[in-house]
């Protein structure tokens, strides 16, 4: 069991920075996710590897020119430019030795970098089922190619707030309720797994009408790790979280993957949450 704390809080600082940072705190295990972008991204990551246990996340290495990860787009250039990430990211990991890449499920639209995290202006929403089918046709197309570099992929599910919904009259993407993750995973292979972020299943089953507790139990057999935050249930706002949160009693302690992503800005803070998380799962 590994608990690493995201660098996502840190956008001003690159990850060889941020990860300095956590080293002098104390923080050995590190998930890295976005951030400043920066150039010699291999050497620097070799050089982080000598000092940290990290994994690849999402959005890194993060480009020069910004754009939203989006493998269920039909927009040929986004798919491309969203599939040649991943892959460079999995050979990434491979290079490294890591047996784990995540990135999050598609959208029915394309989003602006801007619009991530908040309410995102209505928009041309792509047929569901189109999207779905190419979705899965691509992650399948990358797990074959992950599994002969050892690296198995993780999809994080995604978080539709009420006002997203209200906005859209629908749901514009993948993977924020329990039935479609399970249909995704039903149709993917065998080392593809889910990455369930707690705080987007907490916004999720108010906006959907379902019980969190369904996500945890329906997928529970393709549940590879945890994202760990929490939030007023209304806006994904990368809140800390304490020993009483809601979310501890659906966690299983037997997976290798458990990442904080908790924006606070203070490493010494941080520290204490990833204490107090492997208290929670021993």
């Amino acid at each position: 069991m590994s608990v690493y704390i995201s660098t996502g809080g840190f956008k001003n600082l690159n990850f060889l920075e941020t990860a300095k940072l956590f080293k002098k705190n104390g923080i050995n295990n590190i998930e890295l996710s976005g951030g400043a972008y920066t150039s010699d991204v291999k050497k620097k990551l070799h050089l982080v590897n000598k000092f940290a246990n990290i994994q690849l996340h999402n959005y890194f290495p993060p480009p020069k020119k910004s754009f939203v990860l989006n493998l269920a787009s039909l927009d040929e250039k986004i798919f491309r430019r969203s599939n040649k990430h991943i892959m460079d990211s999995i050979k990434l990991c491979s290079m490294l030795g890591k047996k784990y890449y995540s990135f999050h499920a598609g959208f029915l639209c394309d989003i602006k970098p801007n619009e991530l995290g908040k309410k995102i202006k209505k928009k041309k929403i792509f047929p569901r089922n189109v999207c779905l089918a190419k979705f899965i046709s691509r992650i399948t197309n990358l797990s074959i190619k992950a599994k002969k570099l050892r690296v198995k992929l993780m999809i994080e599910n995604n978080v539709l707030s009420s006002n997203n919904l209200k906005e859209f009259e629908t749901n514009p993407f993948l993977m924020a309720d329990p039935e479609e993750c399970k249909y995704v995973l039903d149709n993917v292979p065998k080392n593809v797994g889910l990455l369930v972020d707690v705080a987007h299943v907490k916004i999720s089953s108010k906006s959907l009408n379902f019980q969190a507790k369904r996500m945890f139990d329906l997928n529970s057999k393709r549940i590879f790790g945890y994202h760990l935050s929490d939030n007023d249930g209304l806006k994904d706002s990368n809140k800390s979280f304490n020993s009483n949160s809601w979310f501890w009693k659906y966690l299983k302690n037997d997976k290798k993957y458990y990442s904080i992503e908790v924006y606070n800005g203070d490493p010494k803070k941080l520290r204490r949450l990833q204490k107090l998380t492997i208290q929670k799962l021993i």
